[in-house]
């Protein structure tokens, strides 16, 4: 099952994180507030089922909402979706195979607008 966790993280920040089956795929920088978190989730929802996959490794290019193929300084591949300012939403863990990335952001893609949104903060309140 899919899901967009809400968490808390360190010094009263927030975080997303995109699992299925409660193991991670993507997640994102630390937000200061829960509604920024989840206007995080909302644009992901939003912009994700027709964002193109860009391979940046081998000079694709593209603006607006995208995932991104990106190689490592260790020579393994990570994914990354950026909004249309080209802020980086969230990224994945780095893979040896540039397939798993490729895999990683269709994942993303085909059931991020469906995904149950869970609260899983010390406070539940917005």
């Amino acid at each position: 099952m899919y899901r967009f966790r809400i968490k808390d993280s360190a010094n009263g920040q927030y975080r997303v994180v995109f699992t299925y089956n409660s193991e991670p795929m993507v997640w994102s920088e630390n937000y200061t507030t829960k509604a920024s978190a989840k206007n995080c989730i909302e644009s992901i929802k939003d912009n994700a089922p027709s964002a193109p996959i860009v391979d940046v490794s081998v000079g694709e290019s593209a603006s607006g909402y995208r995932f991104e193929i990106v190689e490592a300084v260790n020579g393994q591949f990570f994914t990354r979706f950026k909004a249309s300012n080209g802020e980086t939403m969230v990224w994945s863990e780095t893979y040896t195979s540039k397939q798993n990335a490729k895999n990683c952001a269709t994942s993303v893609t085909n059931n991020a607008k469906d995904a149950e949104i869970v609260d899983e903060t010390k406070s539940k309140a917005a």
